[in-house]
């Protein structure tokens, strides 16, 4: 850790995975919710000596350097702290916690790493219920008893559906369900040991059916149930939990959706059977070629795989214990969208390379795959890529919406540069489209399709950290090829419709509200000159001074900070200067062309 990377840390302000505390004389107390929350979300950094003001009119003010006056003693009274019963478990090895030169200050610098799902929750205090945090956009927020209990079920190695549930017998069964599956386990499963079995030794075997033997008990797991039970004792035991699909493609005029299923009286809403219905609806329109492959003809293809492993995701990780909890599976027009309760046991970037992750609900996983249904342990997810990939579709979309609880999976139907994509870029950019970068056009891509982007949906898709997507959204932004929507520490991005290469957008107003045959000419004009102009000025006060900062360029030539980075990022977009050293203080200019 060095000032370079503070600076660059510092550059995007706070957000999920950065906090910034003032901390001059001793530990804020606060550091400890803030270690609790990195643990229990994504991870960050921590830097005491330093404070974020929100309101500062640009980057270069909004952070207040203080130091710290004790920096070892600082440090010292953090490693004793977090290895004291302060916090339920210390996760940080000796170059994690960091103390730091910053020109005349001294930072000590807390690395924090995302807790593994089996010593989630970290906690303070003692106490998991009062002092269990997690992080989102507004900062470290207290968790409540059912995020909790979400934790502390996942740490369960064995899953969360293989509980006895007391008074649910064979005749909560629905019996058409499960002759329905033993006809599918027993056609590819031809001689298995399994299909000489009664119905209560065949769920046995595959944990939906159990006996307790300190106290004798026996009945339906939570598997047994949700997969094959009645409609009526699977609403009853899960009463805030509800499966729905809903076709939202092809809509015309005030239709809401063109297909839906959710429970209407005529059929058994247990995971079976809404998993076979819907996923028929979504490959119902999927091509599928005819071939051969022996005397056998094979007819899948890599959308089908992708998914039907995509279903199956969403089921087998599915928290069903979460109040409120709804299981929800949309067809558009350009993607699918599978949504489940709880939250992702890995971090994202690791489930994209396929870490292995247990899943919450293991015995259901096992049913499923012995008819076919998803890939063997950590390998589900990879299979999904693999099979966008052969598809030539954009990478898909994998989002933890911590607020919701809920899990959400877009698989797009789209390249990533489709041609009337790359037709608009054309249109918008003129000849800066061939200046641009990969990773620059392929987040303008994803800001015209989407609508909007983030950093977090852009790190998968570019795969790059959150510092390196930073870098690049503030280069479209300060181009004026994107419009940040700043909410607290969450920003979107959305493509600027109005661009103009040549600086001519206030020229064009200007002309045509002056009138349209000679105002036009005018504004452009004028637009031109003025942009042209302006820059100029600016190469002018860098030639005179190198180390001249943005905010005393501003103040010079009486134009916003914000329009001067503008003026700036394009002379460095065409080659006319460059920033060595530090973007604040201690780095300079340098001109290239003029």
């Amino acid at each position: 850790m060095n000032k370079n990377i503070i600076d660059d840390l510092l550059q995007y302000g706070e957000r999920v995975t950065l906090e910034c505390k003032k901390a001059e004389n001793a530990l804020p107390k606060s550091v400890w919710e803030t270690y609790s929350a990195f643990a229990n979300t994504n991870g960050g950094y921590i830097i005491l000596g330093i404070e974020e003001n929100l309101f500062a009119e640009s980057i270069d003010d909004r952070f207040k350097i203080y130091g710290i006056r004790n920096a070892e003693q600082q440090l010292k009274d953090f490693w004793n702290t977090i290895n004291s019963d302060k916090v339920s478990c210390c996760l940080l090895k000796d170059e994690d916690v960091q103390v730091v030169k910053y020109d005349d200050a001294t930072l000590l610098v807390i690395r924090v790493p995302q807790a593994i799902y089996r010593n989630k929750p970290i906690y303070i205090n003692g106490n998991v219920y009062k002092g269990t945090f997690k992080r989102n956009h507004e900062g470290d927020y207290h968790c409540d008893e059912s995020e909790v209990k979400a934790m502390i079920r996942d740490a369960n190695e064995d899953g969360n559906d293989g509980n006895l549930l007391d008074y649910y017998t064979m005749d909560d069964i629905d019996i058409p369900s499960l002759r329905s599956y033993r006809n599918e386990f027993e056609n590819r499963n031809i001689g298995h040991t399994y299909n000489q079995l009664d119905d209560k030794e065949f769920l046995k075997q595959f944990g939906a059916y159990t006996i307790d033997r300190t106290n004798g008990k026996e009945g339906l797991t939570l598997a047994g149930l949700l997969m094959f039970g009645k409609g009526l004792p699977v609403r009853e035991r899960f009463s805030n939990f509800r499966m729905d699909y809903i076709d939202l493609t092809n809509l015309q005029g005030d239709m809401r959706y063109s297909d839906r299923l959710t429970y209407d009286g005529t059929w058994e809403n247990n995971l079976y059977n809404f998993f076979r219905k819907v996923l028929a609806k979504l490959t119902s329109d999927l091509k599928r070629p005819f071939r051969l492959e022996g005397m056998q003809r094979n007819d899948d293809t890599p959308a089908h795989k992708a998914i039907r492993e995509a279903l199956t995701n969403s089921i087998i990780h599915a928290d069903f214990f979460l109040s409120g909890s709804i299981l929800r599976i949309e067809k558009h027009d350009s993607y699918f969208c599978f949504r489940n309760p709880g939250t992702l046991k890995l971090p994202v970037s690791q489930i994209y390379e396929g870490g292995s992750s247990k899943a919450r609900n293991p015995r259901i996983q096992n049913m499923l795959r012995m008819i076919g249904y998803g890939e063997n342990l950590g390998s589900g997810f990879p299979t999904i890529l693999d099979a966008c990939k052969q598809e030539q579709w954009r990478k898909p979309d994998l989002d933890e919406l911590t607020e919701l609880k809920e899990v959400r999976l877009k698989l797009w139907m789209l390249s990533l540069y489709p041609q009337d994509v790359v037709d608009y870029l054309h249109s918008l950019l003129g000849n800066s489209y061939d200046n641009l970068s990969s990773d620059e056009l392929s987040v303008l891509s994803v800001a015209y399709i989407e609508k909007e982007v983030t950093n977090q949906r852009l790190q998968t898709l570019l795969e790059k950290n959150s510092l390196e997507v930073a870098k690049v959204l503030k280069q479209l932004t300060t181009l004026d090829l994107l419009i940040a929507d700043s909410k607290g520490r969450w920003t979107s991005y959305k493509i600027n419709s109005e661009y103009n290469s040549d600086g001519l957008s206030n020229g064009l107003s200007n002309g045509l509200s002056n009138g349209l045959s000679n105002g036009l000419s005018n504004g452009l004009s004028n637009g031109l000159i003025e942009s042209e102009s302006t820059s100029l000025s600016i190469l002018s006060l860098i030639r005179d001074n190198p180390y001249i900062t943005r905010k005393e360029i501003s103040s010079k030539i009486g134009i916003s900070m914000n329009a001067i980075q503008k003026h700036i990022n394009k002379l460095k977009f065409n080659n006319q200067i460059k920033r060595e050293g530090p973007a604040t203080k201690g780095g300079y200019w340098e001109i290239l062309s003029e």
